[in-house]
């Protein structure tokens, strides 16, 4: 990647994010500290929950981006340090731990020694617990329960606006990026695995892609082939892709 790139992919990335960042700690910060539920909110906070929920997967992508060091290329330190915040505001995980794990799904994607499969139980549940298992911990919990904590018994938030505009949306993204970003991608089908990187990408619109886990889902074949991709630049790697093998094609007919 040439400096122009790099500096290019930084820019947008990063704004990206702080768009992301800024929107989550907004509904955060509302829905805890100054929300007064009436009946005729509920279904703005039920709006407010989902849309908590997306962007709480947003963080985690965000995380993940930077884990690639496709955040922010060839500055390793600013990666790191973005993607423990976006990991930390998200649900209190530990971006020392989760990035090891995640760089063994990539070298053992679909197999023994992946963190992220199902560990001999293919179906939903039984690979959700083993997901859930890799991704939460004891310390997790501690540093969750200290936190929420702090809101009640110093800031004074109501523990109903912690669970609903916290836990919930935390616990939707986990679901989120389970099943788009994991189960679907990387379970064994009819169809079979195009290479050794054991993934499938759905076949749903970009938007709809968009909006079930930040393209994870609909390029997730087309991420393990170019893990330096940042999320928002996966749609445009597919066509590059495709462009490639058109010229390829040509060139040996």
């Amino acid at each position: 990647m040439t400096g122009t790139a790099a500096r290019r992919q930084s820019k947008i990335g990063l704004a990206l994010a702080a768009v992301i960042v800024t929107a989550w700690l907004a509904i955060h910060i509302t829905g805890i500290f100054l929300w007064r539920w009436t009946p005729g909110l509920v279904p703005v906070a039920l709006v407010m929950v989902l849309v908590q929920t997306w962007l709480s997967t947003g963080l985690f992508i965000i995380a993940h981006d930077s884990m690639h060091g496709a955040l922010a290329p060839g500055q390793p330190r600013l990666n790191a340090v973005v993607g423990a915040l976006c990991l930390s505001l998200y649900a209190c995980l530990s971006y020392a731990t989760l990035l090891p794990q995640h760089h063994r799904h990539h070298k053992h994607a679909g197999r023994a020694g992946d963190p992220d499969f199902h560990g001999g139980d293919p179906s939903l549940l039984g690979w959700f617990g083993q997901f859930f298992r890799t991704y939460y911990s004891h310390g997790q919990i501690v540093r969750i329960t200290v936190v929420a904590l702090v809101y009640t018994l110093v800031l004074g938030a109501p523990l109903g606006n912690i669970v609903v505009f916290w836990a919930v949306p935390a616990l939707g993204a986990v679901l989120q990026l389970f099943v788009f970003g994991t189960w679907l991608p990387h379970r064994e089908r009819e169809e079979p695995f195009l290479d050794d990187h054991r993934a499938h990408s759905a076949k749903i619109p970009q938007f709809l892609s968009l909006l079930t886990c930040f393209h994870f889902g609909g390029y997730h074949h087309e991420h393990h082939l170019s893990p330096g991709t940042p999320w928002w630049g996966l749609p445009a790697r597919r066509r590059e892709m495709r462009d490639r093998a058109t010229v390829s094609g040509s060139r040996t007919t």
